[in-house]
């Protein structure tokens, strides 16, 4: 497998991993308990790879997903929406402004890429032999 490649595999994987330890986190008080192992065996196998650290920035795009769940969750807001039916109707209050949660989800995403790829040219460059001696 070519070496760009799996340094976009590893990225991802961290991304993926961070984003189950977020998701554990964030339904701690329901099926949290449950998911956690998952990010737990996952970490294992990432870390035990000798070029683990070359995707570890992935970590920062792993916020990414939650905050789009997030954004989406809340895209009548911000504020009190509510909603009417034939046998009544239902107010949801406090909903957080969507858009703000979508820049956040962007940025770590965006933010995390960039790390990436600037780390992959550092790393590239030390590596690279001189053309001049």
């Amino acid at each position: 497998m070519a070496p760009e490649r799996r340094d976009w595999l590893l990225f991802t994987g961290w991304a993926l991993t961070g984003a189950g330890y977020l998701l554990a986190l964030l339904s701690i008080l329901s099926i949290g308990i449950l998911i956690l192992p998952i990010p737990v065996i996952a970490t294992v196998l990432l870390a035990r790879r000798r070029d683990a650290g070359r995707g570890l920035s992935g970590l920062v795009s792993s916020a990414s997903p939650p905050l789009f769940l997030l954004a989406y969750l809340n895209r009548h807001g911000p504020g009190t929406y509510c909603t009417t039916t034939r046998s009544g109707g239902s107010c949801t209050d406090g909903l957080l402004d969507p858009r703000i949660l979508l820049a956040l989800g962007v940025l770590a995403l965006v933010g995390g890429i960039a790390l990436f790829l600037v780390t992959r040219r550092r790393t590239a460059l030390r590596v690279a032999p001189s053309r001049f001696p």
